[in-house]
């Protein structure tokens, strides 16, 4: 039973110490640095938590971290889990219910995308409004889901209306570029054509990605408040398409992540 697997593994993290976390956090692709501000107090590695699954990307680090971050207890995944490692969606946000059943009471979120507005560019920031699921699945589709809450999760405001105007606040006064848009997620690993590159334009679509959405059901599933920020890390104009070039993704990520680490590093003392 999921439920039984589940409860085991957070009995094994309240053993190792996590105990009190307040809020939980989920770095995205590149955006491992947050991590060097953190008094860290635990750190595991997801290869020791029983049931847990295993981070197989290469620049995610697979590390579930316990601290203090600007005055809060903060319980840190650092690496996630995606569809297109070959995961159920249970398994992709094995992680959300875990740090859930450990305490957090809000989920800050972020992940690297895609620029579909051409108004946006490379290295900026985009605060997720709202979403389109375009994976083909659902983290609430399985025998036995309802045993975690209401499997038709209402998804009208997936993302906390109050955190986001809290973070915009924050970008306003930092003079961070922060823009607000949709995130469409995708299964990949296969960036897309050109023809679904238009496709995603017709749709209204701002930001692309392979991740968060499943986490973001999940979180409303257990009615935690989440903000998810993408850092774009390239400019998909199908007319003008330039062969992928995924170091330099995880470059413009890295040169990207301060502003969202001063974004994330603010919002925590007003939570």
């Amino acid at each position: 039973m999921k439920i039984q697997q589940l409860q085991e593994t957070i009995n094994f993290l309240k053993v190792k110490g996590i105990t009190t976390p307040e809020v939980g956090i989920v770095l995205g692709t590149g955006l491992g640095k947050l991590v060097d501000e953190i008094e860290i107090e635990i750190e595991i590695p997801y290869s020791d938590i029983p049931n847990f699954p295993v981070a197989t990307v290469e620049f995610h680090s697979g590390k579930l971290i316990y601290g203090i971050l600007s005055g809060k207890k903060v319980l840190v995944m650092a690496g996630r889990f995606h569809l297109y490692e070959g995961y159920s969606a249970w398994e992709v946000t094995y992680g959300i219910r875990t740090m859930h059943g450990l305490g957090i009471q809000n989920l800050l979120i972020s992940n690297a995308a895609g620029a579909i507005n051409l108004s946006y560019k490379k290295g900026d920031l985009m605060l997720i409004d709202d979403h389109i699921n375009l994976q083909g699945s659902s983290p609430l589709a399985f025998q036995g889901a309802n045993d975690f809450g209401a499997i038709f999760a209402d998804m009208l405001a997936p993302y906390s209306s109050k955190i986001n105007a809290t973070i915009t606040t924050i970008a306003k006064a930092h003079n961070i570029l922060l823009h607000k848009g949709v995130y469409a997620s995708v299964l990949g690993p296969q960036l897309e054509t050109r023809a679904e590159y238009r496709m995603l334009q017709i749709l209204e679509v701002d930001a692309v990605g392979m991740s968060t959405v499943p986490e973001v059901i999940v979180a409303k599933q257990l009615h935690l408040p989440c903000v998810a920020i993408s850092v774009l890390t390239d400019e998909c104009d199908p007319k003008n398409l330039q062969p992928v070039n995924i170091a330099e993704i995880i470059a413009i990520a890295g040169t990207a992540e301060p502003k969202m680490i001063v974004l994330f590093k603010e919002v925590l003392k007003l939570l």
